[in-house]
């Protein structure tokens, strides 16, 4: 045991006496300073059992912390929420109103569509109303490309808001089947967003619940990008044929 403790130190050179010192010095945890070490030995190991700068971490300010980002995403939420109940953006921003918008702006109209399915994202627009505008604005051909881009821009912009206010809380939880849940999304991340993203597609509550996990970016991103592979094309030639036989 002296033998190995002396090993990791890497001290050399001290008779054995010093070394006797040393031994007990690093295996007794009530001993604190180097001062019970005659000098010399004590400037020897004084670098490796009393480093300048010690890490203190406070256990308990970061479920405190952490409440709190939590509460201030709900409050976030739910005001997102009423304001756009109360100022009729969701009643406002229909497929006809955006479709308008990116026909007589041009290339400027392209780039507010995706700013506005961002914002719409996170004021609980339906992803469904900027899809459609894209169709039957753009048709077929360019319309898909336009709302997958704007699909995968309105994630992007959810996930980093929800992240920056409220963290990761769901990586914390302590409920059996709630980190059954979680697990899987931590040992094939890439491969659950897809199939959430599948079958449940732009939905807001995703976005949210996604950003809270502690999932990176990157597969977050990369599970958006497959999961919205067949849903958005479908979508765009489901309004492309609505289109033609009602307008």
């Amino acid at each position: 045991m002296r033998e190995l403790v002396l090993g990791i130190l890497g001290v050399h050179g001290v008779d054995r006496r010093d070394r006797a010192l040393i031994t007990v010095h690093h295996l007794d945890r009530h001993i604190t300073s180097t001062r019970a070490l005659p000098p010399p030995v004590a400037r020897r190991v004084g670098g490796v059992s009393e480093p300048e700068h010690e890490t203190v971490v406070d256990e308990t300010s970061r479920p405190r912390s952490q409440r709190w980002r939590t509460w201030l995403l709900v409050a976030f939420f739910v005001g997102t929420l009423v304001a756009a109940k109360a100022t009729g953006l969701t009643d406002w921003l229909d497929v006809e109103t955006v479709r308008t918008w990116m026909q007589s702006w041009g290339v400027w109209g392209f780039l507010a569509f995706l700013g506005i399915f961002a914002a719409g994202e996170l004021m609980h627009v339906p992803g469904m109303v900027f899809v459609g505008a894209a169709s039957i604005a753009y048709g077929q051909a360019w319309g898909i490309p336009a709302a997958y881009l704007g699909s995968l821009v309105s994630v992007a912009a959810s996930f980093f808001v929800v992240r920056a206010i409220g963290g990761q809380p769901l990586g914390d939880v302590r409920k059996p089947w709630m980190r059954k849940v979680l697990g899987r999304l931590s040992d094939r991340p890439i491969r659950t967003v897809a199939l959430l993203r599948l079958i449940f597609f732009l939905a807001p509550a995703l976005n949210y619940g996604l950003a809270m996990s502690s999932v990176r970016f990157r597969d977050y991103m990369l599970g958006s990008a497959i999961g919205l592979l067949l849903p958005i094309p479908a979508m765009v030639l489901l309004f492309d044929w609505l289109a033609a036989i009602f307008l």
